[in-house]
């Protein structure tokens, strides 16, 4: 009975090192994907001043401003204060904000705004029609 419980155990553990092995990721692989993250992000946002943003380094630097070129490896951010741009490769940053409205919130805040107009002065328009 012992040697059955045991026989278990160890193949249990055995079937448990050989699942963490195939599914655990080494830190490149985790930095690599983070940093395809990070340029698909900043692609989203696009380039010039309205593509603003807050970044965070991996040297615990911040910078903040707004994308002014986005290339392959790396993209630049201008600060908005001195006009300085500062080059940053994808794998060196470790969180990125951005500060724009996709098209369709702002389509979604318009139609929003248009249909307050339309009910305000279909409002006041039945206000009117009982006097």
């Amino acid at each position: 009975m012992f040697k059955r419980i045991l026989a278990v155990a160890l193949a249990a553990t055995l079937v448990n090192l050989v699942a963490v092995g195939a599914f655990a990721a080494t830190e490149a692989e985790k930095q690599a994907k983070f940093a395809g993250k990070v340029k698909a992000a900043v692609l989203r946002l696009g380039t010039g001043e309205s593509a603003r943003v807050r970044v965070k380094l991996r040297d615990k630097t911040k910078l903040e401003g707004y994308v002014s070129h986005a290339g392959e490896d790396s993209f630049a951010v201008t600060s908005l204060k001195t006009g300085a741009t500062t080059t940053v490769p994808y794998p060196q940053v470790k969180g990125v904000q951005g500060n724009n409205l996709s098209t369709g919130a702002k389509i979604a805040i318009g139609i929003g705004i248009g249909a307050g107009i339309v009910l305000f002065i279909l409002y006041l328009y039945l206000e009117n029609a009982d006097d």
